[in-house]
C-alpha cells in the first residue's frame, strides 16, 4: 500500500475556504449551465413570448383602423352603414391571443425555473453536508438558512424578471421604435429613444447607489434572525438565568438598526420613482404634442393619435416597473452570489481523486504517532500511537480536554491530521473514501441530539430501509422498548427539536438503539452510558459487551469501571499517553490511573476527577 505520509495537511479553513467575490455577469455565467439543460424549453418560451408581443403590438394598429372607420359625421349615410364587426372581433382575438401565448410561456417554461431552483438548492444542500465539521462548528444557522433561501427566491425571480419582463420590453421596444420610425418621421423615434436611454440610465444610476442599502439589510436581516433562532434554540437556557429581558433587548437592538436601513431604503425608493416617473411624464408629453401636429396639419389621421398613445402606454408600463425589476435582479444577483459562495467553500477533508473503498476483514485500528491542532497555535494531541486488535476493546480515560472525544473524530475524518497515520486493516484513513470508512464505524456519542422527528425514525437512522421489527429489535436491546411502548403513539411519539422532550437518559437509549441497528465492525462508545443511572447503565453495558462481540471498540470513558475489562487502557492527560495498560498493570504502577480509581472507589460512581500528577 503506498504510504501517505507525505500528504500535507489542509490550509487553514480561514483562508482557503472563503470564497472570492464575483461580478453580476460571473454570477450570470454560473448560472447559465443549469438553465442549459432546458434550452429546448428556453427556445419554445421565447418563440411564444415573441407571438404574445406581435399580438401587442398588433392592437395599437387594429385600434388606429377602428377609431379611423368611425370618423365619420353623424347623420351622414356612412353613419347608418354596419358597425366594423370584423374589426371590433379582431381587436378582442388579439387581445386575447396575447394572454394565450403568455399562458404558454409560463405554462412550458415553469419547469425550467423550478428545476434549476431545485438543482442548485439540492447540490448546495449535498455541499454543506459535504464540508468540514470546522465550518458547521463557526458557521450560524438562521443566518446561513437565509441566505440559502434569499439564494433559492433569486433564482426563480431572475429567471422570470429576464425572461417575462426585461427581454419581452426589449422586443416591444424595438417593434415599436420601428413602426414609428417607417409610418411616421424619425422624431418619434428619437424622443423614445432618448427617454429610454435618459430612463435607463437614471434608473440604473439610483438602484446602484441603493444597492448598499440593500445589501445592509441583507446582512442585518441575517443577523437578526441568527440571534431570534439562537434564543430559541436555547430556550431552556434563557429560563435558566431569568434572560428573557436580555434576549429581547438584544433582537430589538437589531430590529432597530434593521428598522433605521429599511427608511433609508424607502426614502431612496421614493427618490427612484419620482425621478422615473418624470422622465415618462415629458416623453409622453412630447409624443402628444408631435402627434397633435400631424393631425393639426394633416399628416395623421386621429386613428393615428390614438395608436402613438397606444404604443406609448404600452410601452412605459412595463417602464414604470425597469427600476422595481432592475433593483430585484440586482439583489437576485446578490443573493445567488451568496449562496454560490457557499457551494464555493473550500471541502477542508475531501477523498484523494484515486480513493478506494474500504475493505474490513477484521477492523483493527491504529493510531501511529498521531499529532493534530484543531488551531495551531493550541496543539491537541502530541505523538499519539495505539493499537485496536480486531475484535478488541481499547479503552481511553483522562480529564475533560485531554483529547479523548477528539480521537473519535479523526477515526470519522472529521478532520485530517496533521503528522502521522491513521489506519484500519492497514487501509490509511485519506487513502479510502469517507463514504465507506464511515460506513463501517458507529458511535454513541456523549451529548445526544435527536431529529425533529419520531422515535422510530430517529432509531431506523442508524440503517436506512430497517423494518419495524428490526427497529425494535434494537429498542429492547437499549432497554427503551417499554418505555417508548407506554406513550400514548408508541413509536410514533414525537422527540422534538434536538430531541428535548426526552431526557437525558431517554436519549442515549435511543442513540445506543440506532448504533445496534447500524450494526458497524468498528464501534466508539463515547460516555455511552453517562445519562443512565446506575440500574440501567448495568443492564444496558451488558448490552453494550453483547454487541461489542468480535467487534473493534473504542471506549472513551469517565467510570473507570466500565472499562476494567478493556483490552487495554489509555490514560490520556493535555492530549499525551502518560499511562497504558490493562487494569491490574495500572492498578500495580500506583499512578494516575489508580488515584483515578481510588478516589472513584471512595465517592461513588460520580464523574472524574483527575489530580496533577507528582513531577
Amino acid at each position: 500500500m503506498r504510504s501517505l505520509s507525505a500528504i500535507s495537511p489542509p490550509a487553514d479553513s480561514s483562508t482557503a475556504s472563503i470564497p472570492v467575490p464575483r461580478t453580476d455577469w460571473a454570477t450570470i455565467r454560473k448560472l447559465l449551465p443549469y438553465l442549459w439543460r432546458y434550452r429546448w424549453r428556453v427556445g419554445f418560451a421565447l418563440s411564444f413570448m415573441l407571438c404574445a408581443k406581435l399580438s401587442n403590438v398588433g392592437v395599437p394598429l387594429l385600434l388606429k383602423s377602428l377609431v379611423d372607420s368611425l370618423a365619420i359625421k353623424p347623420g351622414s349615410a356612412a353613419s347608418l352603414a354596419v358597425v366594423p364587426l370584423g374589426l371590433l372581433v379582431a381587436y378582442g382575438a388579439l387581445r386575447l391571443t396575447s394572454s394565450v401565448f403568455n399562458e404558454l410561456r409560463e405554462l412550458i417554461f415553469a419547469k425550467a425555473t423550478e428545476g434549476t431552483s431545485r438543482s442548485i438548492s439540492l447540490q448546495v444542500f449535498r455541499h454543506l453536508h459535504d464540508l468540514s465539521l470546522r465550518f458547521h462548528l463557526e458557521r450560524q444557522t438562521g443566518g446561513m438558512s437565509r441566505d440559502i433561501e434569499r439564494g433559492t427566491r433569486a433564482v426563480q425571480s431572475l429567471i422570470s424578471y429576464s425572461l417575462y419582463s426585461i427581454v419581452p420590453t426589449l422586443i416591444e421596444v424595438t417593434l415599436v421604435l420601428s413602426l414609428l420610425a417607417i409610418k411616421f418621421d424619425a422624431w418619434f423615434a428619437w424622443i423614445t429613444l432618448a427617454a429610454l436611454a435618459l430612463y435607463i440610465t437614471f434608473t440604473v444610476t439610483v438602484t446602484e447607489w441603493r444597492t448598499k442599502f440593500r445589501k445592509q439589510l441583507n446582512e442585518l436581516d441575517s443577523v437578526a434572525h441568527s440571534r431570534a433562532i439562537d434564543s430559541l434554540l436555547n430556550y431552556e437556557t434563557v429560563k435558566y438565568f431569568n434572560n428573557e429581558d436580555f434576549e429581547a433587548r438584544r433582537y430589538d437592538e437589531n430590529l432597530e438598526k434593521l428598522r433605521l436601513v429599511q427608511l433609508k431604503s424607502q426614502s431612496t425608493l421614493s427618490v427612484l420613482n419620482l425621478g422615473q416617473q418624470v422622465i415618462i411624464a415629458t416623453a409622453l408629453v412630447l409624443m402628444l404634442w408631435r402627434a397633435t401636429e400631424g393631425v393639426v396639419a394633416g399628416k395623421m389621421s386621429l386613428g393615428d393619435l390614438v395608436m402613438v398613445n397606444a404604443f406609448m402606454i404600452q410601452l412605459y408600463i412595463p417602464l414604470n416597473f425597469l427600476g422595481v425589476i432592475y433593483r430585484e435582479i440586482k439583489q437576485g444577483l446578490t443573493d445567488l452570489d451568496k449562496m454560490f459562495g457557499l457551494l464555493e467553500r473550500a471541502r477542508e477533508v475531501a477523498d484523494v481523486p484515486d480513493a478506494q473503498e474500504l475493505v474490513v476483514r477484521g477492523a483493527a485500528v491504529r493510531f501511529d504517532h498521531v499529532s493534530f491542532a484543531y488551531d495551531k497555535a493550541r496543539p491537541i494531541l502530541h505523538d499519539i500511537s495505539f493499537e485496536i486488535p480486531a475484535g478488541k476493546k481499547v479503552a481511553v480515560v483522562g480529564p475533560s480536554g485531554s483529547g479523548k472525544s477528539t480521537l473519535a473524530r479523526l477515526l470519522y475524518r472529521f478532520y485530517d491530521i496533521d503528522a502521522g497515520n491513521i489506519t484500519i486493516d492497514g487501509q490509511e484513513l485519506r487513502s479510502v473514501t469517507q463514504s465507506s470508512l464511515r460506513r463501517a464505524i458507529g458511535i454513541v456519542p456523549q451529548d445526544t441530539v435527536l431529529f425533529n422527528d419520531t422515535v422510530a425514525y430517529n432509531i431506523a437512522y442508524g440503517r436506512a430501509g430497517a423494518s419495524q421489527e428490526q427497529v425494535e429489535a434494537a429498542a429492547r436491546a437499549a432497554h427503551i422498548h417499554a418505555f417508548i411502548a407506554a406513550t400514548p403513539k408508541g413509536y410514533d411519539t414525537m422527540v422534538g427539536e434536538r430531541g428535548l422532550k426526552l431526557s437525558g437518559g431517554e436519549k442515549q437509549r435511543v442513540a445506543i438503539a440506532r448504533t445496534l441497528l447500524k450494526n458497524p465492525p468498528v464501534l466508539i462508545f463515547d460516555e455511552a452510558t453517562s445519562a443512565l443511572d446506575s440500574t440501567n447503565e448495568r443492564a444496558i453495558q451488558a448490552e453494550l459487551e453483547s454487541a461489542a462481540q468480535n467487534k473493534t471498540v473504542l471506549v472513551i470513558a469517565h467510570r473507570l469501571s466500565t472499562v476494567v475489562d478493556a483490552h487495554e487502557i489509555l490514560v490520556l492527560e493535555a492530549g499525551r499517553i502518560i499511562e497504558r495498560g490493562h487494569h491490574e498493570q495500572l492498578m500495580a504502577l500506583q499512578g494516575t490511573y489508580a488515584r483515578m480509581w481510588r478516589l472513584q472507589q471512595s465517592g461513588g460512581d460520580g464523574p472524574v476527577v483527575v489530580l496533577p500528577s507528582a513531577s
